[in-house]
């Protein structure tokens, strides 16, 4: 008989990880959701083993080089992993931006998920049939005005995948990019701007429908769950609603 596929899940103690926590178990995958909040991680795997699938929970962040490696001591062969960890801080303007933002945006999308990748890139191998997936943003793919920092993380996390599918080709592993537009989840847009509820919701006024966390989370289980040899090199996906990074369709 064979074992149940292992998928590793960063960043799952909210929003699009959860999400994709939730439906990579549903999908038969053995999960196992990493994030810095135990107690939120903890609840949900409660919560999907109740459903009578597989799930552990591991407290972990991301930009600890040595945390991430003792992690990785646990898995011989692994096969998939979802860098979802990330996030935004503030929107200023390049000329009065806060370097430490930029620096903490930095270090958690681009620095960690380098880590967790590098660390856990030998299972993935040693599985025969690994998958990497990286949530980026169409933030790396184009910029805007007042994104500057989480925009150039961003550009760094999609030149980390590009370059990584180049350097490992005809490895038994694949490299997926989900980038999302816009994703209403109940923590990033408030998270960015320090606990102000009114900014972040401006950021979705007059939207119709924006993304939800689950679209993005079925969105990953989608290219996750292609035959092996179908690659994902890139998948953009936003609302109906929305162009581009700057043109929004809103009715107010």
């Amino acid at each position: 008989m064979a074992a149940t596929p292992i998928a590793v899940i960063t960043g799952a103690s909210s929003g699009i990880g959860a999400a994709t926590a939730r439906q990579l178990a549903a999908a038969g995958y053995r999960v196992v959701l990493t994030a810095r909040r135990k107690d939120r991680i903890e609840a949900l795997t409660a919560e999907i083993n109740e459903a009578g699938h597989e799930a552990t929970a591991y407290a972990l962040d991301v930009t600890d080089r040595e945390a991430v490696d003792a992690f990785a001591t646990a898995f011989r062969s692994l096969a998939v992993l979802v860098n979802n960890a990330g996030g935004a801080l503030g929107a200023d303007p390049v000329a009065t931006g806060d370097p430490a933002d930029w620096r903490q945006m930095y270090e958690t999308n681009v620095i960690g998920t380098l880590n967790v990748t590098q660390a856990l890139l030998p299972a993935l191998t040693a599985g025969g049939d690994g998958t990497i997936v990286i949530l980026s943003s169409t933030a790396g793919l184009s910029t805007y005005e007042g994104g500057g920092g989480y925009v150039a993380a961003k550009h760094g996390e999609h030149v980390l995948a590009e370059t990584l599918r180049l350097e490992i080709v005809g490895t038994p592993v694949r490299v997926i990019e989900v980038a999302p537009g816009m994703v209403k989840t109940e923590e990033f847009a408030t998270t960015r701007f320090r606990g102000d509820t009114e900014k972040a919701a401006k950021v979705y006024a007059g939207v119709d429908a924006p993304l939800t966390a689950d679209d993005v989370a079925d969105t990953i289980t989608w290219a996750v769950t292609r035959p092996s040899h179908v690659n994902i090199d890139l998948l953009v996906v936003r609302p109906r609603a929305q162009a581009s990074n700057s043109k929004v369709h809103r009715t107010l």
